[in-house]
């Protein structure tokens, strides 16, 4: 993990405001749902990618019903049911 050299406070809601030239880097924007994972003693935010539930990959991805589930599993799921 590269250290971005930024520090903010975190505000009375425990709010805090991440830099434009990173939100710009990782093209983050306004609305953009954002993950938060603890590893160990570090807080990460990640850009939110939806997972599939069968496998967690993230790769074509789509959504339904509510669930999302990858190409890949689709087509297993597909071929177990013929």
């Amino acid at each position: 993990m590269k250290p971005a050299g930024v520090v903010r406070k975190v505000d009375q809601l425990g709010r805090i405001v991440l830099p434009k030239s990173l939100r710009k880097r990782y093209q983050m924007n306004e609305g953009d749902p954002v993950e938060i994972l603890v590893q160990g003693d570090h807080i990460i935010l990640e850009r939110y990618r939806p997972k599939c539930v069968f496998c967690g990959s993230i790769d074509q991805v789509n959504d339904f019903k509510d669930r999302y589930i990858c190409a890949q599993c689709l087509t297993e799921m597909t071929q177990y049911s013929s």
